[in-house]
């Protein structure tokens, strides 16, 4: 294999993150004052490429920018994280993507997506890009950009593992894309939204909502949990499942959580792509860990780790 080959494919969202942090988040109506601003680079499908990246996968984004100063600092960005942006796409007449994120001091948020140029991600898209959807080992999509678009993608991804993390989260999600992904990975939240409960609190919740999910369609379920971990199953097992506990992080050691769930994603993908050999629960526990470490700094791709190992 060249030392160029893609091993993650990301098929998705590119968003500048316009980041307020606040002692605690606003209640309906209300203005509070601020400590600090930063602007970052966001959007789940970056996100999860710039993750894996700084894993040590050699990644591939398709995606797109509106063509202005938002849209041409975030390609040499992207570049400057040795991601594969042959694929990139500077839209006239479109703006770049946003999102507005508030963070508490205690390390929740909340965030307001105005998604711009990721509304052109179409299938055409992947006919373009079939040299890499060939060659890649894992493909990862989420749900910030048409969905379309992104079953052609899977559909277009045969031969590999490809995880869809459905995020943000449907009511409603379509059998199609439960049935075409590898890998289904959603957090207790969006879960919980997809299989109509109220929440999902604990480990014997998720087990159930993965039971759900496999009804549904999906084929391999991991739902996320914050600091509990994570809990996976397989649809050719239905009773069997299996929790992986996340590393222990004092609550006065958090610092954001916005990008955790993206850093998981991206630490799997590289872990699938990389060590294919080794068992998904195993994939899973390092994968925790790369998201244990992102909490602990601000920020979301500012806040991933380097991987310290090859």
């Amino acid at each position: 294999m060249s030392d160029s080959t893609i091993e993650v494919l990301v098929f998705g969202s590119a968003i500048i993150d316009f980041i307020c942090y606040t002692p605690r988040l606003p209640r309906p109506g209300e203005t509070l004052h601020g400590h600090k601003f930063q602007k970052g680079y966001g959007g789940k499908g970056a996100n999860q490429c710039v993750a894996a990246a700084r894993q040590g996968s050699r990644t591939a984004l398709i995606a797109k920018l509106g063509d202005d100063t938002f849209g041409a600092d975030y390609l040499q960005q992207l570049r400057k994280e040795g991601v594969n942006v042959d694929h990139v796409n500077l839209l006239e007449n479109h703006t770049t993507g946003i999102a507005q994120i508030a963070v508490s001091d205690g390390g929740e948020n909340n965030i307001i997506i105005v998604v711009g140029a990721n509304n052109q991600l179409g299938s055409d898209d992947v006919s373009l890009a079939m040299n890499v959807f060939k060659e890649a080992k894992v493909l990862v999509c989420q749900l910030e950009t048409p969905l379309a678009a992104t079953v052609t993608a899977l559909k277009a991804f045969r031969h590999g593992v490809s995880i869809v993390n459905a995020a943000p989260a449907m009511e409603q999600t379509p059998k199609e894309l439960l049935e075409l992904a590898s890998i289904f990975c959603v957090n207790e939240s969006e879960a919980a939204l997809m299989t109509h409960v109220d929440r999902i609190i604990d480990i014997r919740q998720a087990e159930a909502a993965i039971a759900r999910l496999f009804e549904m369609g999906a084929n391999t379920v991991i739902i996320t949990l914050g600091k509990l971990g994570a809990v996976f199953g397989h649809k050719k097992t239905p009773t069997k499942f299996e929790h992986v506990p996340a590393p222990n992080v004092p609550a006065d050691k958090v610092v954001d959580t916005t990008g955790a769930g993206d850093a998981f994603i991206g630490a799997l993908a590289h872990n699938l792509a990389r060590y294919s050999k080794r068992s998904l629960g195993e994939h899973i526990a390092a994968a925790c860990a790369v998201a244990s470490q992102s909490v602990q700094l601000p920020g979301t791709q500012a806040s991933f780790p380097h991987a310290t190992t090859s």
